[in-house]
């Protein structure tokens, strides 16, 4: 299965979105790719290190995609 540019770009947007949140705590994410529904990103700066990242990347980041963009199975973290 392919990956439209059009999701790729819905999924930017949704990043874009979140991004103020995270560099208000030093942070950052990078979008890595998106293949068959799987989105892969990088937390970059304080997120990279901080704790909470997992729940930020599932319960903040995840949960934004699997709502706003139709087709997003899941979200992994690239290091």
């Amino acid at each position: 299965m392919e990956t439209s540019t059009d999701m790729i770009e819905e999924v930017q947007e949704v990043l874009e979105k979140l991004r103020p949140f995270l560099l208000r705590d030093g942070g950052d994410v990078e979008l890595v790719g998106v293949e068959d529904g799987i989105v892969r990103v990088r937390l970059l700066g304080a997120c990279g290190s901080c704790p909470s990242s997992t729940i930020t990347l599932k319960a903040g980041i995840e949960r934004a995609l699997l709502e706003e963009v139709p087709g997003v199975k899941e979200l992994e973290q690239v290091f």
